[in-house]
């Protein structure tokens, strides 16, 4: 019976229309995704096919780094999660939640596996500083890891600049930090 019903599934299929993003990797190179990814991305799923996840992080040296760290917690547990800031294809930074495994922890790039959730005020909030931010702290944020100014990010959000301020000083406390810069590096590295 087991095997009947294995087979009626077409797993290339589920994972297509899989309501999560879903990538598949070696050495950090996209080999397949699902449409649930692209969306989230604001791509094809052929415009990723074949091209490094580094596209999609705010900055090169953020790429890097979180390859050396998540690569760590792969070796040591084959599984990673966090959420993070990431870029769309358009530009925009916003806030997912990411879910890998690793098929070869002893090579843990080699062969992978990832989800990514896009973060929402629907969404429940998670024990991480990070999940603990509200929608509005995640938006400003993002816009400050861009690099805009208050000023900048109050127009983009068409909030007054002031509003900006009351919740950067939020993030600076969350945080821990006393400036921008330093609360830029904590949201990118956490």
């Amino acid at each position: 019976m087991r095997n009947a019903i294995a087979a009626e599934i077409d797993y290339r299929r589920a994972f297509q229309d899989a309501p999560v993003g879903q990538a598949i990797a070696n050495n950090r190179m996209i080999r397949a995704c699902n449409k649930a990814f692209a969306d989230i991305f604001r791509g094809k799923p052929g415009e990723f096919t074949g091209t490094t996840f580094e596209r999609l992080y705010p900055t090169h040296t953020h790429f890097e780094s979180a390859g050396l760290r998540v690569g760590a917690m792969l070796t040591q547990d084959r599984a990673f999660s966090d959420d993070r800031v990431m870029r769309r294809l358009d530009g925009e930074l916003f806030w997912v939640h990411v879910r890998g495994f690793t098929y070869t922890p002893k090579d843990p790039h080699r062969n992978t596996l990832w989800v990514f959730t896009e973060l929402s005020s629907r969404q429940a909030k998670s024990d991480t500083i990070r999940g603990s931010l509200t929608p509005r702290e995640r938006d400003i944020a993002a816009l400050l890891i861009e690099g805009k100014t208050g000023k900048e990010a109050a127009l983009s959000l068409g909030i007054s600049p002031r509003t900006v301020d009351i919740y950067k000083t939020r993030l600076l406390r969350k945080y821990s930090v006393t400036n921008t810069p330093d609360l830029v590096q904590r949201l990118l590295t956490g």
